[in-house]
């Protein structure tokens, strides 16, 4: 009898921890099923309507009149529309509900990018980007923090990479609708005019949807059963009281912080250079290659498909390991690589497509584990304003890198000198991202997580 007493509290505490881990995978997976496609349906959505410019600058800039300098700053006005709207919509996110905002968005963006399809001049062009620019602002930011509310850090690398996954598939599923699209000519009007309003309804449909079916917060989520919403709930706490006794940012010290600041600068780089590229590609690959629409399109999906499959493994791998830094470095290093010697070899065309495929493969590795970054030392409303910040700047790349593409374009001539403008600021990004947290290993939690 004493030996079965003795053995009874060992057995009792495997059992607990059994118990206990079977409803930690369960909710784990449960809250993955219920969240994630539904975001990931709402970001190909968000990025088809943000990118259909470049396809329909196949057509477009010949209808209106547009040179390739007035496309490009079209492209890029987007940005300070996106700019202006950024940190707000992702504190409101935080501090009030995030269904309703991110509901709001995607109503008010799909019915402004329905307008493009009614434009004739260039002010009237410029006009309509900056408005779906505001009207979108606060939506990656604000996916990014409500992802805090549900997964745990050790987690949240898988799960940015499922959501971001959407942004690389929506050029695959989108480049052949456009290809599509681009060749109706309906009711008077020209394909890429039916491209925004074919693209711009689901938005709206989504957003409906968005208010009903998203839940704000764990303890309000009864589609959980109640072991293991409390899990979730204790979860997320236990992280967040962790963050605080290591960090205390108020809004205004996160915004100052070095490592936000590196950051946002790493991520201005970055997104010169990802929106410089894939704003242009199309242009590229038909000057490259001399085919038709269509096919150009369904060209251009191919540096997508390999983009999703070493984003999923770069976000997979950062979590098993823990590192983000190096995660987030070296696809940006290779994708410089990669559009150097593009350029260099641009004579080539099949061999220059090839490396357009490397260079959309390498960059997309870098999101998931750069998302990762700012949430591993902050938390609420300093979380949040913090990657509203490095959005908003950082996607001022979005408005740099088209817009000094299409005037390098059109006083050279040429594609070259645009796209090793954007070599550099590749280089620049991932020089950028290993700065963070240097230098102040082990004292500093953040240092110490990320290197």
């Amino acid at each position: 009898m004493a030996e079965q007493t003795t053995a009874s509290p060992e057995a009792a505490n495997i059992d607990s921890s059994s118990s206990t881990s079977e409803v930690a995978q369960r909710a784990r997976h449960r809250i993955a099923r219920r969240l994630l496609p539904f975001l990931f349906a709402l970001y190909v959505i968000a990025f088809l309507d943000r990118m259909n410019i470049g396809a329909a600058a196949l057509q477009m800039p010949r209808d209106l009149g547009f040179s390739d300098r007035v496309v490009g700053m079209g492209a890029g006005i987007f940005f300070l529309g996106y700019f202006l709207l950024e940190i707000p919509g992702a504190l409101i996110v935080e501090r009030w509900s995030a269904r309703r905002w991110i509901a709001r968005i995607m109503i008010s963006w799909g019915m402004v990018t329905v307008l493009m399809a009614f434009i004739h001049t260039a002010q009237q062009f410029y006009l309509v980007r900056f408005f779906v620019g505001a009207a979108e602002a606060g939506f990656l930011p604000g996916v990014i923090v409500y992802l805090t509310h549900w997964f745990r850090y050790e987690d949240r690398g898988k799960a940015v990479a499922f959501f971001y996954a959407a942004n690389p598939l929506s050029y695959v599923i989108g480049s052949p609708i456009a290809g599509l699209l681009l060749g109706l000519s309906w009711l008077g009007l020209r394909g890429w005019r039916w491209l925004f309003i074919l693209e711009g309804v689901p938005a709206i449909v989504l957003g409906v949807i968005t208010i009903f079916y998203l839940t704000d917060w764990p303890a309000q989520a009864r589609w959980l059963p109640a072991d293991e919403r409390s899990w979730i709930v204790e979860q997320l706490q236990r992280e967040k009281q962790t963050k605080n006794r290591r960090h205390s940012f108020s809004v205004w010290g996160a915004l100052r912080n070095r490592d936000v600041i590196l950051l946002t600068l790493c991520y201005f780089c970055a997104m010169t250079g990802s929106y410089g590229i894939a704003f242009w590609l199309p242009t590229i690959l038909k000057r490259l290659s001399g085919l038709s629409d269509l096919k150009v399109t369904l060209l251009a999906a191919l540096p997508y498909i390999a983009a999703f499959i070493t984003q999923q493994v770069n976000g997979w791998h950062s979590d098993r390991t823990g590192e983000r830094r190096w995660h987030a470095a070296i696809p940006v290093f290779l994708c410089a690589l990669a559009l150097s010697l593009a350029v260099v070899n641009s004579s080539r065309p099949a061999i220059s497509i090839g490396l357009f495929v490397l260079v959309g493969a390498s960059f997309y590795g870098f999101q998931p584990c750069f998302w990762a970054l700012p949430t591993l030392f902050l938390s609420e409303s300093a979380a949040a304003a913090s990657i509203g910040l490095i959005n908003s700047v950082g996607n001022l790349g979005g408005f740099v890198g088209p817009m000094v593409m299409g005037y390098l374009v059109g006083r050279t001539h040429s594609f070259a000198a645009g796209l090793w403008y954007l070599v550099g600021s590749l280089v620049t990004s991932g020089l950028l991202m290993l700065a963070v947290g240097a230098g102040r290993r082990p004292a500093s939690g953040v240092a110490a997580s990320v290197a």
